[in-house]
């Protein structure tokens, strides 16, 4: 009798277990720490609306579930399903098969799987999810809805497409009131026009606004080479403009532009940089830094202000430049329009170095294909202790050799160069006239000059004393002609040939004054000169003026005979006596 009552009480006690479902075993997700769960409303709860069928067994450890055309509702969704599960003590249920969520705000969740909890309005949509609204589509393998928050979070990899622009990520966070969308880690944004890619991006679909908190590039589809780089930044897609803060790059036409603040509009190819600004021309082997700078894309150039220079790289050497403004541009040849030519303008006190020529100006052209630069407005060139001056001088550069080949200057030429640069004697050979050309020899010292116009040179004559073998100083020549041309050797200006209405004269040092011993418009210019490349960074580097010794010991002594011979002769003519 026990054992049957015993038993009778094992059977009760086991369909018991089996008419009580099992508790449900919900994702963390559902029970936020910052939402504690409380018990549900009649209002807030989820509600049965429409289905085929009702049923009730083992299936899904005794809960009910609904079965063809399955309708639930919660404040104003509707969830569609081919079956649902519900566990209504908990006010949760999980959807299963042609799953469809449509939400009051007219987003639409479809998934092969739901669960959706009523108390915190959290859901889960498993294997093909789709969101989409009126402004994008969001596909993904799982995705996490928030009511309350109208978010909408995936980390499984998945795309978003916009009708303009297709996204790839492994994250994101879509606000659906703002249609802000977060995406967290690698990120491709991939349009007809552009391809962006980077980490951490906010992107609005409404405003079509990037924002970048990471590094990112924007690459031109049409043209690869030309891009933008950030690591933070702001994008108008709409406008094609960008606006860079951190270690921002633009890349356009092989060259990069760099700065600490930019703005670049991929449109119309127009750029600006502020703050440690730098052009880099790779192919050229030159680049421009400043304060400020302006590209122009599709004009190939750009325009750098606030105490720029450039830096013109060569094999054995190197030019600099600087100015109050530079410019840089390319342009085809007007010869062969397949070939682009660069050029480099710099405007208003120009200044420029080279290790064996220096130059100021108020502006300066250079054409860096051809090597022909132009100094215009009183220009002054140093070349290794010789100095030319005139209205304008132009330079052509040997562009294989990287030397200098000769100077043309045009207007009031004039040509200086030292005697003895060892000394401080107050001694410059000269030569002047309206046009000149200087030659370069193969030390690329100069070498030759000619001059056409009113040629004149003044000249210190030295001869070897046949005893001591040293030279000794003869005079100075001064000499003047139509057409002179003059040679520079060591301390010596050598005239070779003078035609046209020629005359010359050398005087010993005893017999000319020394006001004679220069030309009136004599200008060496020692306070200005620009003796290393640092020194163009300033508008003059404002060197003492080097005081040189006036040698007029032997001229002194020969005035002295001439005012004791006139005095004995004075003294030798009667006196007038007054009556």
């Amino acid at each position: 009798m026990r054992l049957i009552f015993v038993l009778l009480i094992f059977i009760s006690t086991l369909a018991f277990a089996q008419d009580t479902p099992k508790s449900l075993q919900k994702d963390p997700y559902f029970t936020p720490a910052a939402a504690p769960q409380k018990n549900a409303s009649p209002a807030d709860k989820v509600k049965h609306v429409h289905s085929d069928e009702l049923r009730k067994d083992d299936k899904y450890d005794g809960n009910n579930y609904f079965v063809g055309n399955v309708q639930f509702e919660h404040q104003g969704s509707r969830l569609n399903a081919d079956l649902v599960i519900f566990y209504q003590d908990q006010n949760f249920v999980k959807a299963i098969g042609n799953v469809k969520l449509q939400n009051p705000d007219g987003s639409v969740i479809t998934a092969e799987e739901m669960e959706y909890d009523g108390n915190t309005q959290r859901g889960i949509a498993r294997k093909n999810v789709v969101l989409t609204d009126p402004k994008q589509t969001i596909r993904t393998d799982i995705m996490y809805y928030d009511r309350v928050s109208n978010q909408a979070y995936f980390n499984t990899g998945g795309t978003i497409t916009d009708g303009e622009s297709t996204m790839y990520t492994k994250s994101a966070t879509y606000f659906l009131d703002t249609k802000l969308i977060d995406f967290t880690g690698t990120v491709k944004i991939d349009s007809k026009d552009y391809i962006i890619e980077g980490d951490n991006i906010k992107q609005n679909q409404v405003t079509k606004v990037a924002e970048f908190y990471g590094p990112t590039t924007i690459t031109n589809r049409a043209n690869p080479k030309n891009k933008v780089y950030t690591e933070r930044g702001t994008y108008k897609m709409n406008t094609k403009e960008a606006y860079l803060n951190k270690n921002s790059k633009i890349f356009y036409n092989d060259k990069i532009l760099t700065g600490d603040d930019m703005y670049y509009n991929q449109l119309t190819g127009f750029g600006t940089a502020t703050g440690n600004v730098m052009l880099d021309d790779p192919k050229e082997r030159r680049w421009i830094k400043g304060g400020y700078g302006e590209i122009f894309e599709k004009k190939d150039s750009a325009m750098i202000t606030k105490n720029p220079y450039a830096v013109k790289a060569l094999e054995k050497d190197s030019m600099y430049f600087a100015a109050e403004k530079i410019i840089s541009f390319q342009k085809p040849d007007a010869k062969d329009i397949t070939v682009k030519k660069s050029f480099l303008r710099a405007y208003r006190k120009a200044r420029m170095y080279k290790s064996n020529a220096q130059g100021r100006a108020d502006s300066i052209a250079f054409n860096e294909t051809d090597g022909v630069l132009h100094m215009f407005r009183e220009p002054i060139l140093w070349s290794n202790g010789k100095q030319v001056t005139g209205d304008k001088v132009e330079a052509y550069f040997n562009t294989q050799k990287e030397n200098i080949d000769s100077l043309k200057v045009i207007g009031n030429a004039f040509a200086i160069s030292k005697v003895d640069s060892l000394n401080m004697k107050d001694e410059f050979n000269q030569v002047k006239g309206k046009l000149m050309t200087v030659y370069y020899g193969e030390e690329n010292n100069i070498k030759e000059a000619k001059v056409i116009g009113n040629a004149q040179a003044i000249s210190y004559s030295d001869d070897v004393n046949a005893q001591t073998k040293e030279k000794e100083r003869i005079g100075i020549s001064l000499t003047s002609c139509g057409i002179i041309d003059a040679i520079f050797e060591e301390k010596a200006l050598y005239v070779v040939e003078c035609n046209i209405g020629a005359t010359s004269d050398t005087y010993p040092m005893s017999k000319i004054e020394p006001a004679r011993r220069k030309f009136p418009d004599f200008n060496w210019n020692t306070k200005d000169r620009i003796m290393k490349w640092q020194d163009i960074l300033v508008d003059t580097p404002n060197y003492p003026e080097i005081k040189y010794e006036s040698d007029n010991t032997l001229y002194n002594k020969a005035q002295e005979v001439i005012e004791k011979e006139k005095a004995k002769e004075d003294a030798k003519k009667p006196k007038r006596v007054r009556r």
